[in-house]
């Protein structure tokens, strides 16, 4: 099994073979997510203060907060899937 890696801003990186969805901040369910994700302490905060917009749910359960846009953390996946698939 191939490990790949993907930059989500600011120096932090994430497994892509971990990664269920990237999606929005913006609706009330996944504001939810992130509430109870923070309760379980399984909430991994990588915005370094700044502005949440990328929202990252692993399959372990961790949710992971980026200061990116879900669209720009998406095209490093392909970029990522393209480059090792050569």
């Amino acid at each position: 099994m191939d490990i790949r890696l993907i930059n989500i801003g600011f120096g932090n990186i994430v497994s892509a073979n971990r990664v269920i969805a990237i999606v929005s901040p913006e609706s009330a369910p996944i504001k939810r997510i992130i509430t109870d994700a923070r309760d379980r302490a399984q909430l991994i905060d990588a915005t370094y203060g700044r502005r949440t917009r990328a929202v990252i749910i692993t399959d372990s359960g961790h949710i992971i907060l980026s200061a990116i846009q879900p669209e720009t953390v998406a095209n490093r996946f392909v970029i990522s899937k393209e480059i090792n698939d050569d």
